[in-house]
């Protein structure tokens, strides 16, 4: 097993560095990059606009008034004629566009391997101390979401494949249809109407992850606080994402219930409970373990988005989102890299865990 975890996160290099070229190229050719986005800004609030452009966190003032060419002219940036091109090329400077395509982008390699990922654009800020601040809201929704929905929807699917096609397992069928049916981000909304304060109760705050005074708060306050605030909007992610889990477990189950191994185990008299814990589990999970990866990372980071903007949480799924909108690319590749890592490394995690599951599976005999 040493020896395929090696080859394993040998071969997560190679794909880092396609997935980032992949990505830098179609961002590179996607219109409307940091310097179309300043120069709208300057046209669009007037000639004599002093706009701050940053760069490695000093700051520039630069009066675009007096940056008018009198003549006019043409640009490859839209909405940049009539501008001095010497104005734009200070611009791409800023920016680090008047370097060629392929230095910038093995500059940043070079400095994504020292762990330095930047500045952000336009927050003047470090992208790394800008992840670290938003880390625990995505951790928190990610981790306390994901530990729900598997320990609702395993033992749920286990139960419904045991008693499939009783009134239990239609009843709680509809349940799942709703869950379904039902997008997270509208039930954030509806459990936001009925319990912070709009047209009900007033049990839950409307946002953030914690009070104003949780400094000051004792540790068992702290708890009971931080839970107060993830309350309605972990319950909200839950409910969408416990219905697939839970089917695909019943699945799983019903599958293996009908294998040969099973039936013979009941022809010998072991207890119901024996064959299905002691014999069908382990098979059945595989299937299970095998999508953990892409839920995790998929709860953590993009199915997080519109739950933060409901519940102003602001998380690294916001963060994204608004770097994205404003082709802010320090934070988009840097973001980028980590969130591509982490589902890199969650894959291998899930690997792994097939074994502790399973141990008659040998990653050593098969090819990466």
């Amino acid at each position: 097993m040493g020896a395929y975890v090696v080859r394993r996160l040998l071969l997560i290099i190679p794909t880092l560095l396609l997935i980032m070229l992949i990505n830098f190229l179609v961002v590179q050719a996607a219109p409307g990059g940091p310097v179309e986005q300043m120069i709208a800004n300057l046209t669009g609030q007037g000639a004599d606009i002093t706009t701050r452009v940053t760069q490695g966190g000093a700051g520039e003032n630069i009066q675009a008034g007096n940056k008018v060419a009198a003549g006019g002219g043409s640009s490859k940036y839209r909405g940049a004629q009539g501008l001095d091109p010497e104005f734009i090329a200070e611009l791409e400077k800023q920016f680090g566009f008047d370097k060629p395509l392929h230095e910038r982008f093995f500059g940043m390699l070079k400095n994504y391997v020292h762990f330095d990922f930047g500045e952000s654009f336009f927050q003047d800020r470090k992208v790394i101390d800008l992840v670290k601040d938003k880390m625990p809201v995505s951790v928190s929704l990610g981790l306390w979401t994901t530990l729900l929905v598997y320990l609702i929807s395993i033992p749920l699917g286990i139960v419904k494949a045991m008693r499939d096609g009783s009134a239990f397992d239609v009843w709680t069928s509809v349940v799942i249809i709703i869950g379904t049916a039902i997008p997270s981000f509208l039930f954030a909304v509806f459990l936001l109407l009925i319990f912070s304060g709009g047209s009900y109760l007033d049990w839950f705050p409307l946002g953030g992850l914690t009070s104003e005074n949780w400094v000051e708060l004792s540790w068992p306050a702290k708890i009971a606080d931080y839970f107060w605030h993830l309350a309605l909007p972990v319950t909200a992610m839950t409910i969408g994402g416990f219905a697939t889990l839970t089917m695909l477990t019943k699945n799983s189950f019903l599958d293996q219930i009908n294998q040969q191994y099973v039936i013979t185990a009941r022809a010998k008299g072991l207890d119901e409970r024996r064959v299905m814990l002691g014999h069908v589990f382990r098979n059945a999970m595989l299937i299970v373990i095998a999508g953990f990866p892409a839920a995790f990372i998929g709860i953590l980071f993009t199915g997080s988005l519109l739950i933060e903007i409901i519940f102003n949480l602001d998380g690294l799924g916001l963060l994204g989102f608004e770097a994205a909108f404003k082709r802010d690319y320090p934070v988009m590749f840097g973001t980028l890299f980590f969130f591509s890592l982490l589902g890199l490394i969650m894959n291998l995690v899930g690997d792994v865990t097939y074994t502790l599951v399973d141990p008659r599976i040998d990653f050593e005999r098969q090819d990466v």
